[in-house]
């Protein structure tokens, strides 16, 4: 039976009617944790430049990507080799990907990350470049949903030096015979502030909406041409005392090839999440401990790589 379809809101960034803008996005945010972003500032020719530009870097042969294996939560990992639920038993998940963090992330021993060849990085250096803009145009917003000061994320650091990581997937169309359930990114939220994601419209991503019932009931998330799909991470939830929604997403194949770049817009990794004042009461203590954003993201990744 064909899983039901998820109709997302439409939040135009280039609207000039902030208040109603952020309306539309606290009310997407407390019912979905998604919506779609429209105005954003790229292209719809950069876009297909960027996935053209990921296209070319996965069909290199295995042992060139090889060269870029994942160290330090950078570079490359071949498929099968992450699984994004730690709780579950299957043998991985059936996409490969490359991992690129901050472009700041330079230390005395050289840059931690790990560059494709240049008719791919091109690609990713403006995809870092668009996405962190509307990222950082799209967060006051956010804000201004709270009713906070649309400043109120800079002025706590938040986005003093964010980090902003970016992700190169894509998902096989023919992944042979099997005898397990196969996913192409098995049920996972995410881990920081908010992810922009682009997609080649190919379709397979799924969403839960409500994580703590049993069954759960996924149902699909289409993509709508030259929109980007944004959605709400563990620390904003964490920030808003679960009003706002880490939703569960997962990958399922669908005998097509995927392509997807997904950018991931954390706190500086020194910044304090810890539920809002305006957001907790006797009644509605808050549900998680403060923590410092780097922390967290460690222990998360902890859990899926083991160091």
């Amino acid at each position: 039976m064909d899983t039901e379809s998820l109709q997302l809101p439409i939040i135009d960034l280039g609207s000039s009617d902030r208040i109603s803008t952020a309306h539309s996005i606290r009310q997407a945010c407390m019912e979905y944790g998604f919506f779609y972003l429209i105005n954003h500032g790229v292209e719809e020719d950069l876009l297909h430049e960027v996935l053209e530009g990921n296209r070319k870097f996965f069909t290199l042969p295995l042992e060139e990507k090889m060269k870029l294996a994942l160290k330090k939560n950078r570079g490359y990992s071949p498929v099968y080799a992450e699984n994004l639920d730690p709780s579950s038993t299957f043998k991985g998940d059936s996409k490969e990907f490359l991992y690129i963090g901050p472009l700041e992330d330079v230390t005395p021993h050289g840059d931690l990350n790990q560059w494709p060849p240049e008719d791919s990085l091109l690609c990713c250096l403006f995809w870092l470049y668009y996405l962190r803009s509307a990222g950082k145009r799209l967060i006051p917003l956010v804000a201004l949903a709270l009713n906070l000061d649309e400043n109120f994320f800079y002025d706590i650091g938040a986005l003093n030096q964010p980090n902003g990581f970016l992700r190169l997937l894509h998902y096989p169309g023919d992944l042979g015979p099997s005898d397990e359930e196969i996913y192409g990114a098995s049920a996972h939220s995410d881990f920081g502030m908010i992810t922009l994601l682009a997609t080649d419209g190919v379709g397979g991503l799924q969403v839960c909406r409500d994580k703590t019932v049993e069954p759960q009931v996924w149902k699909d998330l289409h993509s709508v041409p030259g929109a980007l799909i944004v959605n709400i991470g563990d620390l904003m939830e964490r920030w808003t005392n679960c009003l706002f929604r880490s939703t569960l997403r997962r990958v399922m194949p669908t005998g097509q090839e995927r392509y997807s770049m997904a950018f991931f817009l954390d706190p500086n990794p020194d910044c304090v999440v810890e539920c809002l004042k305006t957001w907790r009461s006797e009644s509605s203590p808050p549900r998680f401990p403060a923590i410092r954003c780097g922390d967290y993201l460690k222990e998360r990744f902890k859990l899926i790589y083991g160091s």
